[in-house]
């Protein structure tokens, strides 16, 4: 399962705006909701419904906020990148750099976990994470992306 095959050029924020949790996955959302049909207010909804049950930032500057949706076929995907850096109530307390915003239909499971755990597998490099913090822009974004989605 690559990456590439759900997140699309367009749903890359190289940076984000948001300070806050919130603010992220607003951000985050909108782009996801222009190209599905899907509102964003219900994206919001869900992916706040699940951060109550635990925050999604699992530390090392990485956020995957996600959650699952009746109203859509495939999965969704969107990137966002904060220099400044976004507390995302991650288990290290620090604040959240890079983040992966997944969204999946209600009966994927399967899927769904199968695409976070290539997220977090991906991430666990510092060489990955360090060229996505230092692409210039969200086609550099991209092809740092693809250029790992391939190898790996």
């Amino acid at each position: 399962m690559k990456i590439l095959e759900t997140l699309k050029e367009g749903a890359i924020i190289a940076e984000l705006d948001a300070t806050d949790k919130k603010g992220v996955l607003e951000e985050l959302a909108y782009p996801l909701a222009r190209s599905s049909g899907v509102s964003h207010e219900e994206m919001i909804r869900v992916l706040l419904e699940r951060e109550r049950l635990g925050s999604t930032g699992i530390g090392g500057g990485i956020a995957i906020p996600h959650g699952k949706l009746k109203s859509i076929e495939s999965m969704l995907m969107g990137f966002g990148r904060s220099h400044k850096g976004v507390d995302f109530e991650a288990m290290d307390g620090k604040p959240a750099h890079i983040f992966f915003l997944l969204l999946a239909p209600e009966d994927s499971t399967g899927a769904h976990l199968k695409m976070l755990a290539r997220i977090s597998k991906l991430l666990k490099s510092s060489v990955f994470k360090e060229r996505l913090m230092n692409a210039a822009n969200g086609k550099e974004v991209y092809n740092v992306i693809s250029k790992e989605d391939q190898e790996f």
